[in-house]
């Protein structure tokens, strides 16, 4: 199982609670993990990846132990970490502002 992290604004949409775990079959990329969670909460997609492009939204950020991973290829594994479940993959709202 994966866990994953949520921000609040997503756990709210969702009805969840901080962390969510999701079966996500081998190899585990950022693209299947996204794919799991938007299949299990329907009321996610379009939040985390564009709805026509799949590219992930320019506010969020993806963390994998302790590490941005955001700007990687989303079919490149996660760490062994994060697909054995013993870590989590964290979904983080970014802040922006000047």
């Amino acid at each position: 199982m994966i866990r994953v992290e949520l921000p609040h604004h997503l756990r709210t949409l969702a009805g969840v609670g901080a962390e969510v775990q999701l079966y996500v079959a081998a190899p585990v990329t950022q693209r299947a993990i996204i794919d799991a969670l938007e299949a299990r909460y329907p009321m996610l997609r379009g939040t985390v990846r564009e709805h026509g492009t799949h590219k992930r939204r320019p506010l969020l950020r993806f963390f994998a132990c302790e590490r941005d991973i955001s700007l990687q290829s989303p079919d490149d594994p996660v760490p062994e970490a994060v697909a054995a479940g013993s870590e989590p993959f964290l979904i983080i709202g970014s802040v922006a502002g000047g």
